[in-house]
């Protein structure tokens, strides 16, 4: 378990990062740079901490009777966690074997780093697809939208459960033609547990100051009820059960 990653931080959250309780590994390096990211300082990996697989279970350790406790268990976000797939998969394997529910947090645009072992540790795929337009999508991120795609189909067709989730953005992401192509296509994968609807906001705003970079979508509006409440609506007409 020697294996070394570049960790930002860690965190004990509730019902945010998979069911119950969780223990959130919060990995540097992302090869995207979403207009709405609220974790610019998790960008680059040389900006982390370097840890091994066996410093970080010492970590999960202290918590696992709260985490057993609470039904939770521990999720591995970013930053991108396949940016770093040896250590999260070593990672993910060690915690498995402690018998903790484990979730993987991703845009998925490297999903293809992740192996079929990492995928067999890991109960839970929360993923992001941030747009069904692929010219918005690589203006929202930075790179290309197949990818993602792709990685959801084979996480369907290996029957690994998914938490799908899409920011909503006024005036960028909220169209109804590419609100409508995520919903069709969540609705073709298997073992989608839940969608999320994020609506965008601005908390991470004081980062890029202190970062000393401008936040892209700093005067973009957020979104008000009436439109997540009819996003919403337009996921539940495919099927999908909505959060």
């Amino acid at each position: 378990m020697n294996t070394v990653g570049s960790v930002h931080s860690w965190d004990i959250a509730t019902a945010v990062d998979g069911p119950g309780t969780r223990f959130v590994l919060f990995m540097n390096g992302c090869p995207l740079r979403c207009l709405y990211c609220e974790n610019p300082e998790t960008w680059r990996m040389r900006d982390g901490h370097r840890m091994t697989v066996s410093e970080v279970m010492l970590e999960v350790l202290k918590y696992k009777r709260f985490i057993d406790v609470a039904g939770g268990g521990f999720t591995v976000s970013g930053g991108e966690p396949l940016l770093q797939p040896g250590f999260v998969g070593s990672l993910l394997h060690e915690v498995k074997a402690l018998g903790l529910h484990t979730a993987i947090d991703t845009s998925g645009f490297l999903g293809a780093r992740a192996s079929d072992a990492m995928l067999d540790d890991t109960d839970l795929v929360l993923l992001d697809i941030k747009s069904w337009d692929p010219v918005l999508y690589r203006r929202v991120t930075g790179v290309e939208l197949a990818p993602t795609l792709q990685f959801a189909r084979r996480l369907s067709e290996r029957g690994n459960p998914m938490w799908i989730r899409f920011v909503l953005v006024p005036g960028l992401t909220d169209d109804p033609a590419n609100v409508e192509g995520i919903a069709s296509f969540v609705s073709t994968l298997k073992i989608v547990e839940r969608v999320e609807i994020l609506p965008f906001h601005k908390l991470g705003a004081p980062k890029y100051a202190k970062l000393g970079l401008k936040f892209p979508l700093a005067h973009a509006p957020t979104p008000n009820i009436e439109l997540v409440e009819q996003v919403r609506d337009s996921f539940r007409t495919h099927g999908c059960t909505v959060y």
